[in-house]
């Protein structure tokens, strides 16, 4: 068996961890693509972000971006 036959076989769904479907890939049905989406939508999954900071390193005070005199 090549490479790419045990990668198919070996999929499941992400949320209910059934065999996926090729027409909802990577889920097994749109109940849970719907669910995986829902989920994006309410922040129950969320990307981490990381605060900017300065050239020097420092993150600047409220206010004090704009106070240049």
């Amino acid at each position: 068996m090549n490479e790419i036959a045990r990668q198919t076989k070996a999929a499941s769904c992400p949320i209910c961890g059934k065999a996926t479907d090729v027409a909802f890939k990577p889920f097994c049905a749109k109940r849970c693509s719907d669910i995986d989406l829902n989920r994006w939508l309410t922040g129950v999954y969320a990307v981490p972000v990381k605060d900017d900071e300065d050239e020097d390193g420092t993150r600047p005070a409220d206010g004090d971006e704009g106070d240049r005199s």
